[in-house]
């Protein structure tokens, strides 16, 4: 409130969907811990192609050991969570190629990783992707938007404002 009545401009980040594919509510996920935002909150993602790139400009900050999950803090802070399909942990990397390090500096648009989606759709309980924000906190809003047919790199997802 004091940002505002003392001029401070309001700042934002506008994501784009890393991933190809139709838009789905968090509260859709057929995993309790995603669909009850136990994590946080954000959007989940039917993929149509195993391609995964940047949402946002920033910085890996986590590569899961078995390649199916990749931590980014966006430039203000914001840390996202790509949590690729679900149960995929058990496939301990099996079917995941990874492009990046910890620590890289990223662009959005960016390819991150790729994921064989037919493995997935065979070895693990579902391929819905969620991308979450893990921490919320930091922000005053989030503007979701959905689409049937989103494009990796292009289609906005979400709007933040801080």
């Amino acid at each position: 409130m004091f940002d505002k009545l003392f001029g401070k401009k309001q700042e934002q980040e506008l994501f784009v969907s890393p991933l190809s594919g139709e838009m789905i509510k968090m509260e859709e996920t057929p995993d309790l811990v995603f669909s009850k935002k136990m994590m946080g909150d954000g959007v989940a993602i039917i993929p149509f192609d195993g391609k995964v790139v940047a949402p946002i400009d920033g910085e890996i900050i986590q590569i899961f050991p078995t390649k199916h999950a990749i931590g980014i803090l966006s430039n203000k802070g914001l840390e996202i969570l790509i949590h690729i399909g679900l149960e995929t942990v058990a496939m301990k990397g099996e079917g995941f190629t990874v492009y990046v390090n910890k620590n890289d500096k990223i662009k959005a648009g960016d390819l991150l990783m790729e994921f064989d989606l037919e493995l997935i759709k065979k070895k693990a309980s579902s391929t819905v992707t969620p991308i979450v924000i893990t921490n919320g906190e930091k922000i005053q809003s989030i503007e979701k938007t959905y689409s049937k047919e989103a494009v990796a790199g292009q289609t906005q997802i979400w709007k933040v404002k801080y």
